[in-house]
Parts: C-alpha cells; sequence; structure tokens
C-alpha cells in the first residue's frame, strides 16, 4: 500500500507536496484555492485580519481615519468593521486567507466591478475605489447590505464560499438574487431591491425569496452557494 492510499507522508514528501510553489502569475498568485500569494514589490490594500504569513521586509499600516477624505469616513463608520483595510507596504510575499473562503483573482483593464464588503480580500493601489450603500434598506445584520466600487487597471481578489457561479444578465432577461448570496457584479449594472412583503409576513424573517436584487440590463453577477448574512429591507 503507498503513501497515495493510505495518505502518510514523510517529512520530505509533506514538504515536497505542500511547499510554495513560484506559478509566474504576477503580482497576485493562487497559490491554493483558499490562499492569496501576493508578491509585494510596493504597496497593496487587503482586508483587516487576512495576513496568515509573509517572508521579506513589509510592513503593515493600518488606514488612517481620513486617510480617504471625509465622504468615504461617513461611509465607513455606516459599515462598521464590514469594509477595514490594511496597506501592506515592502518587498516580499505576503500570504492572504479569510475564514478559508475560496479566492479568485481577477484583472481589470480599464474596467469597474462592484464587490460585496465582506467578500474583498485584496487590490493593488492602482485601483480607486468607493463604497457604495444600498437603497430601501432599513437595517441590518452581520455587516449589511454594502459593496465597494473598484475600477482601473490592476489585479484584485475576491472570496467566496465554495465556487462562485457567474450570471450573465442580457436585456430582457434580468436576473434575480438573494442579497445574502450575491459576491458581486460588473460595474454598469445598478440592482434594485424587490420585496415580496406577503412571502416575508408568511416566512417570518427577510429572506432570499422575500428580498431580492435584481439585475437589469447588460453584464454579469457572481453568486455563491451560501447565505452570508441576513438583511432586513424597508416595506
Amino acid at each position: 500500500m503507498d503513501r497515495e492510499t493510505t495518505g502518510r507522508y514523510s517529512i520530505e514528501d509533506f514538504i515536497k507536496n505542500t511547499g510554495e510553489k513560484d506559478l509566474g502569475q504576477g503580482v497576485f498568485e493562487l497559490e491554493r484555492d483558499r490562499l492569496l500569494e501576493v508578491n509585494l514589490n510596493g504597496m497593496v490594500w487587503t482586508k483587516r485580519g487576512s495576513m496568515v504569513a509573509y517572508t521579506g521586509d513589509i510592513k503593515f499600516i493600518r488606514e488612517g481615519v481620513l486617510e480617504h477624505g471625509l465622504g468615504k469616513l461617513v461611509k465607513k463608520s455606516l459599515t462598521g468593521e464590514g469594509v477595514s483595510l490594511t496597506k501592506a507596504e515592502g518587498q516580499g510575499k505576503l500570504y492572504l486567507a479569510d475564514e478559508g473562503k475560496k479566492v479568485s483573482v481577477l484583472k481589470l483593464e480599464n474596467d469597474s466591478i462592484f464587490v460585496n464588503g465582506n467578500d474583498l480580500l485584496a487590490f493593488e493601489d492602482s485601483i480607486s475605489w468607493d463604497i457604495r450603500m444600498m437603497k430601501k434598506i432599513a437595517g441590518m445584520m452581520a455587516g449589511g447590505l454594502f459593496n465597494v466600487k473598484l475600477e482601473g487597471t490592476g489585479m484584485i481578489a475576491i472570496t467566496t464560499h465554495y465556487d462562485p457561479l457567474t450570471l450573465q444578465v442580457t436585456t430582457g432577461y434580468p436576473v434575480f438574487t438573494d442579497p445574502n448570496a450575491t459576491v458581486a457584479w460588473s460595474g454598469d449594472l445598478e440592482p434594485e431591491i424587490k420585496t415580496d412583503v406577503s412571502l416575508k409576513t408568511f416566512v417570518g424573517r427577510s429572506s432570499g425569496e422575500s428580498v431580492q436584487m435584481a439585475f437589469k440590463g447588460e453584464g454579469f453577477v457572481v453568486i455563491q452557494p451560501y447565505e452570508e448574512v441576513y438583511f432586513q429591507a424597508q416595506t
């Protein structure tokens, strides 16, 4: 019986099979499905608390209270800890993860994308960003219904519980999603909140059936097979 069937490895085999590998993918590399490697030579923004290891000379600086201006400060105060960023500066290899969630790396080329604030792991300094709040929301739990618009040219990393699914939105064929399972969408889409009051009353709380995000136009929506938080919408 060999080690493939027993699951047992010598220390040498274990190091060989689990060791870091240079994949040559650029600044952001998927070292594992749930582990992002950043080949740092300068600065990137990361989700606070996402660093699991690093090598080289890297400093971590918590973003300043007014670093992004008064407008973003007000928005961030509404999201609580949902959009809390740390600057990683220097040279070396930085490893990021977020509660074992799967990591996806996207390269923006003069593009824009909205990402749920809970699902943004890292982005390059060349990317501009702003916090957006969904309208017609009265109350929320565990982070709230807010998102971050990222635009420009550079790499970003997002996270999902399990494998993401991307749905195409086309004219005349809208897509409706559960806000709790919605991760990201293209920057030219402006989702609306749709509520079913009778179903909400029947269920007894807001859910993916009673509160929905409606995407109309041309673009895409990324969802995950997991409901991350609960929302309560205005009726």
